[in-house]
């Protein structure tokens, strides 16, 4: 049995997990039955691979110097030193175990003392502990697949730097979209949109500090950009960087050759709409929280409503981040319909009254755009942009913003043609089909089957849509985590891991599906009872 851990703070709970984390990754062997041989190998490698650092002991620690890094592995193993790794292979019996930490420090400091097999095993169960603390304030929900969407609550949570609010979209770079395909990116970053959307699928409405220290980064990363009446940048360090440049590294060929191995993702320099309907969704839905909004939190949701005003009849990038021409993507245009629905709603909370009126007459035209230029008839679909015959799985969501009512016969009709046109032969849905400006083949997103699941349960389709969930769901690793893609012909997963947006889109489905089935039980009883 071998246990890793990263190391939460001593005393750690709830609200504060991760906020004074050491940055020690832990890790506990134990042999359960029997005798069992175990290779140990320790080969750091900073700067991706390119410093081959010297490593030394030093007490009860193998240290490794070289570059701007300075890494302490903590290990009661002897082990030999050669070629910039350290190395060894012991037996343990059954009962028997071995503890390692690993902990990166500041290279003119000093090296901090060894952590015991003791100390290791004691903090394992203080993370833990930890963990299961956050878990008792966060995890109210009961329905389908109820245990594997409370552990997307806890990966969703792990992708959260505790320090600055952010969410990151994935811990990975460059694990293709395909095999060969060339479709490699990193995810180490935060997506507005994307972390707008996972923190409405955290369940934490009864946590106000999480939600309101998530807010102040948005509005401390994006600073006065749209007060300079720029785009709001759409992606973020973790820390607020905004120069998020992409370069390739040649010398690492990637996961099976499947490089480039790229540093960076240049869609921080794209225009998407949609991100401000995303940002003034996920406040919506906390606005019992921002009560006490800081005064750079308002201004900055207020600036947001007023971008999506003035531009949502602009050509952008979309949300699959399109490296071709702008389009006047369908979604983009939905999506600023969202950020001024949910300004309106929020008008006074904002102290933006005065504004009402004017976004709600935008809000009125801009609908009438959709509904006229983004039904193809001849499709009998919405459709990926204005004037086009390209489906689109993003446009499942004008199920669940509440654009249209769900019994509308156009919406039924897109759910119907999406699920037709763009499922695998597994029944997983592609984001679209069609060309987009890339080379190479990707597989299927399991972001989009999820959605799917979400419309139809909106619907009142609840037959199909728990058989969408659970086709979905049945994708999760062993340690129920998610990747981005589905290769098609193999079933194998793809693209970084684990990937946030399907663990979001997990657990917003499994609610609207309990949602659905609470109401059609409801109806059901009320109607027998009546009879």
């Amino acid at each position: 049995m071998v246990l890793d851990a990263l190391a939460l703070g001593a005393g750690e709970r709830g609200h504060d997990l991760g906020r004074s984390a050491p940055g020690v990754l832990l890790r506990l062997a134990r042999c359960t039955r029997g005798t069992v041989p175990v290779r140990v190998e320790y080969a750091p490698r900073p700067e991706y691979g390119l410093v081959h650092p010297r490593l030394a002991r030093t007490g009860g620690s193998i240290v490794s110097r070289g570059g701007a890094t300075v890494s302490v592995l903590s290990t009661e193993v002897d082990m030999d030193l050669a070629d910039a790794t350290a190395s060894a292979t012991v037996s343990l019996a059954e009962g028997e175990e071995l503890a390692f930490a690993v902990a990166q420090c500041d290279p003119w400091g000093q090296i901090p003392p060894p952590w015991s097999r003791h100390q290791v095993r004691r903090r394992l169960k203080a993370t833990e502990a930890g963990w299961r603390s956050w878990s008792a304030l966060h995890q109210h929900y009961d329905g389908p697949l109820r245990e594997l969407v409370h552990h997307s609550g806890v990966v969703l949570q792990g992708l959260t730097y505790a320090r600055s609010g952010a969410l990151i979209a994935a811990p990975t770079t460059s694990l293709p979209e395909g095999v060969g395909s060339g479709r490699t990116w990193d995810y180490r970053f935060t997506w507005l949109r994307d972390a707008s959307m996972t923190m409405q699928g955290l369940f934490i409405a009864a946590c106000p500090e999480e939600a309101g220290r998530f807010f102040s980064f948005l509005s401390r990363a994006a600073g006065t950009q749209l007060d300079r009446g720029l785009d709001l940048q759409i992606v973020f360090g973790v820390g607020g960087e905004r120069d998020l440049s992409e370069r390739e590294i040649p010398r690492l060929s990637g996961w099976r050759d499947s490089g480039p191995v790229r540093v960076g993702n240049q869609a921080w320099e794209q225009r998407q709409l949609d991100v401000y309907g995303a940002v003034l969704d996920a406040a919506y839905t906390f606005r019992a929280h921002l009560a006490d909004m800081s005064e750079g939190t308002r201004v900055f949701l207020i600036a947001a409503v007023e971008a999506a005003f003035t531009r949502w009849r602009q050509d952008d990038q979309g949300i699959w981040e399109v490296r071709g021409q702008p389009r006047p993507y369908l979604h983009s245009k939905l999506m600023c319909w969202v950020a001024l629905d949910r300004g309106i709603a929020m008008a006074e909370l904002l102290h933006a009254s005065d504004r009402a009126a004017r976004w709600s007459a935008e809000r009125t035209e801009l609908r009438e755009t959709i509904l006229r230029r983004g039904w193809n008839a001849d499709v009998g679909a919405f459709t990926q942009y204005f004037g086009s015959d390209t489906l689109d799985a993003s446009i499942l969501l004008m199920a669940t913003v509440g654009f249209l009512p769900p019994v509308e016969p156009r919406l039924l009709a897109t759910i119907d043609a999406i699920e037709a046109g763009l499922a695998d032969q597994s029944g997983l849905l592609y984001r679209y089909r069609g060309g987009d400006g890339l080379k190479g083949g990707e597989g299927s997103f399991l972001l989009c089957t999820f959605w799917l699941a979400h419309a139809l349960a909106v619907t009142g389709q609840v037959g199909r849509a728990r058989k969408a969930l659970e086709r979905a769901a049945g994708f999760a690793s062993n340690l129920g985590l998610f990747s981005e893609q589905i290769d098609t012909t193999s079933g194998e997963l793809l693209g970084n891991f684990p990937q946030a947006f399907s663990h979001l889109g997990l657990v917003t489905a499994a609610q609207a599906l309990a949602d659905a089935e609470r109401a059609q039980f409801t109806n059901s009883h009320t109607v027998t009872t009546s009879s």
